[in-house]
């Protein structure tokens, strides 16, 4: 049988995953913080619990071990597990204790998992690994923690995708869009608005985000990413919400401007400002 270890498996889009990954035949591991929660979701899908935070490493090592123990491989990671920005927290008030917690939450999360699964998935030639970012790496939003964490784990997915790929090992994002009860509540919805009356969510964004659709709707790209039919598809960062599936593109640099270091000498500060401006 495939293991899967789904993190953050035991509500929303993790449980979703979750439970249609049981369905489509993998041996599901389900975890999350919360014992009762992660013991009640896998008794739902017929997937074995794991209680704990995957931010520590031991913990980590320990997942990894406990799929393959039960499945007798991991062949398919899924980073569902995340937490959300305070409200009205910005640059101008976090302390550095919510930043990192909010690192730790995401970027940590991931990438002691992925550390942990990523040897194991090399041995035995081939894997899958689905992590899940979000919009707001763009920093549309404003925020910090939050941006910054799915940010970075865009960008270690991409390095972990080049690197693995002669292993047979494939690693790609998913930027969800789902009514979970982190975007659900008056709190949730005053937030909207309030990004909204800033100006850093338009109307259209607005009324997406207050009514999203169930994870049901997101669950089918992780399990496409994590199954054969996905075998040629790594280092993307896909978009899923509701009826909507894109892609980002890959990021290149536009020339503004360029000469010869050899031949001439800097640019001017002068110089730099108009090529800005006239990009």
């Amino acid at each position: 049988m495939s293991g899967a270890v789904v993190v953050g498996g035991s509500r929303g889009i993790g449980l979703a995953v979750a439970k249609l990954l049981a369905a489509e035949g993998f041996g599901v591991l389900v975890n999350g913080r919360d014992a009762i929660a992660v013991t009640a979701a896998a008794e739902r899908i017929g997937g074995v619990p794991f209680a704990g935070s995957p931010a520590d490493p031991e913990t980590a090592d320990a997942l990894i071990e406990r799929c393959v123990a039960e499945f007798g491989r991991i062949d398919a990671l899924v980073n569902c597990a995340g937490t959300a920005e305070p409200a009205g927290s910005s640059i101008l008030n976090v302390t550095s204790a919510q930043f990192h917690e909010l690192l730790d939450a995401h970027l940590g999360t991931t990438f002691e998992t992925c550390r942990a699964a990523a040897p194991r998935m090399v041995a035995q030639g081939g894997g899958a690994i689905v992590n899940t970012s979000s919009f707001a790496f763009l920093g549309d939003y404003g925020g910090t923690g939050y941006p910054a964490g799915k940010g970075a784990v865009n960008g270690l997915t991409l390095a972990i995708a080049a690197e693995l790929r002669e292993h047979g090992v494939r690693a790609n994002v998913v930027c969800p869009g789902a009514r979970t009860r982190l975007s659900t509540g008056p709190d949730y919805e005053a937030q909207i608005a309030e990004l909204n009356r800033r100006g850093l969510l338009d109307d259209v964004s607005m009324a997406g985000a207050l009514d999203a659709a169930p994870p049901e709707y997101v669950a089918p790209s992780y399990a496409y990413l994590v199954s054969d039919l996905a075998k040629d598809v790594t280092g993307r960062i896909l978009v899923a919400a509701g009826g909507f599936i894109g892609s980002f593109d890959r990021q290149t640099p536009s020339i503004l401007a360029y000469r010869e270091h050899r031949d001439a000498p800097p640019w001017t500060v002068g110089d730099v400002d108009g090529f800005i401006r006239g990009s």
